[in-house]
């Protein structure tokens, strides 16, 4: 399983700062030590029609001069209006979004079913603007119809994936989407080989034990990608732990996730996003220091928390040869 940094990081939007390009994103996230960069499939990093042919030449090779993986580009799509015009819209992105993956050598394109999107106030994002507005739009078209509007274009963009050798990977975000079981649901309905999952574990609904568990050995070989998020710190012994932020949620419950992964034979990436308002106690926004302070720490978690699962799995197998040989 393998580490990455998803550029929606350094976009610019959670923090006091200029974003950085995406080749800083690149270097950024090679000097940290991360495997690979999902790149965002929008402005100011990954907007195909801002990419031409050089473009996307030099990023390949910013790639290949810091040694990084390309695992991803991420369609930030809404499948779920009832215009036509609009998905059609969508459709054409997620077509360009699919050549874009396929001429820098990404093999995944991660798509969601609706998005809000985002709107800014003072140069930071904000979701709940966007999700009111989303959420009172329509209100009269039921959750079901929806629904087809999103499989339908899954078929269409799952043609687009066979068209560019790029596979589809469907999220459990929100909304329309409420939990796994939709995810899978969409995947088998449009059929395609080309359509399979990305299940994050900060999205599921519940973090408990056993709804996590049963999440991730749902997905089986459909698993092709993945995220991680939140904040982080040290403890006082110098171990880096989730920050309790508060949200009135369940704590992530990484280790039951990444145990799932492990049982799958899950052998791609976590790329981490910090995707968020970076605000400090008081609700003042942070700079980009701190963003770099998180993303290191998310890093040195989760490649903790890998190491950990690991060796449980390893000592797992040595007893049961251990027990085999006895018998």
């Amino acid at each position: 399983m393998k580490v990455g940094l998803y550029s929606i990081t350094y976009l610019g939007v959670w923090y006091d700062g200029p974003a950085l390009t995406f080749k800083e994103c690149i270097k950024t996230a090679a000097d940290m030590g991360f495997d690979g960069v999902e790149l965002d499939g929008k402005r100011p990093h990954g907007n195909p029609m801002d990419l031409d042919d050089r473009a996307r030449k030099e990023i390949r090779e910013e790639l290949d001069k810091h040694g990084m993986e390309l695992p991803a580009v991420a369609s930030n799509n809404d499948f779920s209006s009832p215009v036509p015009e609009l998905r059609e819209c969508q459709l054409l992105m997620v077509r360009e979004q699919a050549k874009l993956a396929a001429d820098l050598g990404a093999k995944v394109l991660r798509l969601f079913g609706a998005w809000p999107g985002l709107t800014f106030r003072d140069g930071i994002g904000l979701y709940d603007e966007a999700r009111q507005g989303w959420e009172n739009t329509f209100p009269t078209i039921p959750r079901r119809t929806r629904y087809r509007f999103i499989r339908d274009c899954l078929k269409e963009a799952a043609k687009f994936g066979e068209e560019y050798g790029v596979t589809m990977a469907l999220q459990n975000h929100s909304p329309i989407i409420r939990h796994y079981q939709d995810v899978l649901d969409l995947v088998r309905e449009v059929d395609s080989p080309w359509l399979k999952v990305c299940l994050d574990g900060p999205m599921l609904i519940h973090q408990n034990d056993e709804w996590v568990c049963a999440a991730g050995l749902a997905t089986r070989d459909l698993q092709v990608h993945s995220h991680f998020g939140g904040e982080f710190e040290r403890d006082a012994a110098g171990v880096v732990q989730l920050r309790n932020l508060g949200l009135e949620r369940e704590p992530i419950n990484y280790p039951t996730f990444l145990r799932a992964m492990k049982e799958i034979g899950y052998e791609g990436y976590f790329c981490f996003e910090f995707c968020h308002p970076a605000e400090d106690e008081n609700k003042n926004i942070m700079g980009i220091d701190f963003i770099h302070e998180q993303t290191a720490l998310a890093l040195e978690y989760l490649r903790c928390q890998i190491a950990a699962v690991e060796a449980e799995a390893s000592n797992g197998q040595a007893q049961q040869q251990k027990a085999s040989s006895v018998a």
